[in-house]
């Protein structure tokens, strides 16, 4: 599949652009007026930078307000165009977009329509230019991609066609099976983009929140299948106006722009091949899609790991061993694997900086992951030691996979991962990792953990802190076994990329007797957050609660939740460092993490770290 995307996608300037885009890996871009007319670079030096960086000109867009005018305005109007049909020439273009009218239409009559557009393309054929007609969602006469099909229909000129937006369908609420109708060579071009499903005008919705394909609620997919089944066989770009996107990292934003197609399309090819059906685009699908069996292990990177070894002997870890040749420690407790890493730590009190999840073929996922353009994660290993591919995510944590008996442990001087007895009380795994996410590279986030580890988004929150709203984003694996909580830091409490902001990670383990467990820890030293009186005030009117359970609960700082299939026990230990644990308890069927107590903790957290400042 060819892809491109529009320069108006990225930060910086046109050449910074070209230059990332190429190095991302895109065959093309698409050329928005406004960033050639503030460039610095002749249109020949831009088609000439282009061909040393392998990059075909596949668009120049837009051309706007043509059609549905008076006979001054379209003289006006074929002048405008002659001209930048004349640039084109000079970019070595042929291919421009002509939106459809949102402004200066006075008549609302598609045979007019079709006439004026005919003219523009006879002018447009002397200089051996074609024209692909997009109906905006907000046009003021044409409106929907089956009119502008229409209109160009009634043009009947060969280089008239029309453009694909899958933005423009899906925010109206469009049906996109029609598109297979429509013969594949009439598409001149696509454009994708995702979006968020919010409840706001459709122009203002387009112009800041778009979206790269999977960071969204499109079925985009499904729209590529419609696509496919017309026979199409161009390109497919994508055309994002998202205000973060504009302010980001180019190089980065590019690579993200390519990921989001090379998931996109591997998921149409898996859908089209379950229907039997063959594709002029290409489609190729991604190896190694496979669910992750669980967590394999989480890792802190400490420069003193006595803090973070306490507070796991206090919650009944136990230490396994010191790496033979490595400072790095190994703590275990049932399923729970808890590794210290004191490597590149200099000045580091405490952080959540990766983990590792047991997949059934580890090589394959590895192969997915590079196919995404996932960077390598450098990892010097002996021939005797267990090879754990790893790759970093764009929030910098480290994510590596292993078979489902791999054996590293071993490395610490331990025994094999087996079967263990619990005891009551006990941890028993690893429940969920919570990491916040730059505001930046949240969207970026998103992507990567569902397209690298097939996990799925679930429905976001958005909870109120005392130092702005915190948005929160849990993916997950079908089965639950992994589950992710990426929490967007308010911009006024991180840096560019930086993890060392003041917004806390956690590691949440599970148990099946939070209270037992809660009272050994206790006893054992621990310090629990605190939990203000007035949280328990309101816990008993919410809920008809034993006098005995809220009690222990008010005992012991456990937080409560329920809901129509179960409920949810839960406490926090005192934050180290950048991060803290969690230890949770679910009853019968209980699938949620007790969003209604998170506005609760962090107060609490915001309170004790005052506190502790004076």
């Amino acid at each position: 599949m060819r892809t491109s995307i529009a320069t108006v996608c990225l930060s910086g300037s046109l050449e910074e652009k070209m230059y990332a885009c190429a190095r991302a890996g895109f065959d093309g871009i698409e050329i928005f007026e406004q960033d050639l007319l503030v460039s610095q670079m002749s249109p020949e030096e831009v088609r000439a930078l282009a061909a040393r960086l392998g990059l075909s000109l596949d668009l120049f867009q837009p051309f706007r307000d043509f059609e549905g005018v008076d006979e001054d305005t379209l003289k006006e109007n074929l002048r405008r165009a002659e001209a930048k049909f004349q640039l084109m020439q000079r970019l070595g273009m042929d291919l421009i977009l002509l939106c459809s009218n949102v402004a200066t239409a006075t008549i609302n009559d598609d045979e007019l329509f079709a006439a004026q557009i005919r003219q523009l393309a006879d002018l447009a054929a002397k200089y051996e230019v074609r024209i692909a007609y997009e109906a905006l969602a907000w046009g003021k006469y044409v409106n929907t991609y089956q009119h502008s099909w229409k209109i160009a229909q009634a043009v009947d000129r060969p280089n008239v066609g029309i453009c694909i937006d899958s933005f423009h369908i899906l925010s109206r609420g469009d049906d996109p099976a029609q598109i297979a109708q429509i013969p594949g060579e009439k598409i001149f071009f696509v454009q994708l983009a995702d979006a968020p499903v919010l409840s706001m005008d459709v122009l203002s919705w387009s112009r800041h929140y778009r979206v790269f394909p999977g960071q969204g609620g499109f079925k985009l997919d499904e729209f590529l299948g419609c696509l496919a089944r017309s026979g199409y066989a161009g390109i497919i770009s994508l055309e994002i106006f998202n205000d973060v996107f504009r302010q980001s990292n180019v190089q980065r934003t590019a690579v993200d722009g390519l990921r989001s197609l090379i998931w996109l399309q591997s998921q149409t090819a898996a859908l089209l091949e379950a229907e039997g059906i063959s594709s002029h685009l290409e489609l190729h699908a991604l190896p190694g899609r496979q669910q992750a069996a669980g967590f394999d292990f989480t890792e802190i990177r400490t420069e003193d790991p006595e803090p973070v070894a306490r507070l796991l002997v206090q919650l009944g870890f136990e230490f396994c061993g010191q790496h033979r040749r490595k400072p790095v420690q190994l703590f275990r407790s049932n399923d729970a694997r808890i590794v210290l890493n004191s490597q590149r730590s200099s000045g580091i009190e405490a952080e959540v900086c990766g983990f590792g999840v047991r997949m059934p073929q580890a090589g394959e996922a590895a192969e997915r992951a590079q196919a995404l353009l996932a960077p390598e994660v450098p990892r010097l290993h002996l021939d005797s030691e267990a090879d754990l591919p790893g790759f970093r995510a764009p929030d910098d944590t480290e994510i590596f996979f292993s078979a489902d008996k791999s054996g590293w442990d071993l490395e610490f001087g331990g025994e094999p991962l087996a079967a263990a007895e619990r005891e009551p009380g006990a941890v028993t795994g690893i429940d969920h990792i919570n990491l916040a996410q730059p505001w930046q590279s949240f969207d970026e986030s998103v992507l990567f953990y569902t397209s690298v580890l097939n996990l799925h988004a679930l429905p976001g929150t958005e909870v109120p802190s005392p130092r702005g709203l915190v948005r929160s984003q849990v993916l997950a694996t079908d089965d639950a076994g992994v589950r992710l909580a990426l929490n967007i830091v308010p911009a006024g409490l991180a840096t560019l990329l930086d993890r060392q902001h003041e917004y806390p990670e956690h590691i949440a383990v599970g148990t099946d007797d939070i209270i037992a467990l809660a009272r050994r820890a206790l006893a054992a030293g621990m310090e629990f957050l605190p939990i203000p009186a007035n949280y328990y005030e309101d816990l008993a009117a919410r809920f008809d609660l034993d006098p005995a359970l809220l009690t222990a609960l008010q005992e012991l700082n456990l937080l409560y939740d329920r809901d129509g299939r179960g409920e949810f026990l839960h406490f926090y230990t005192q934050r180290v460092g950048n991060m803290f644990f969690e230890v949770v308890e679910r009853r019968t069927g209980y699938d949620g993490y007790g969003a209604p107590n998170a506005p609760i903790r962090l107060a609490a957290q915001f309170e004790r770290s005052r506190w502790n400042s004076h």
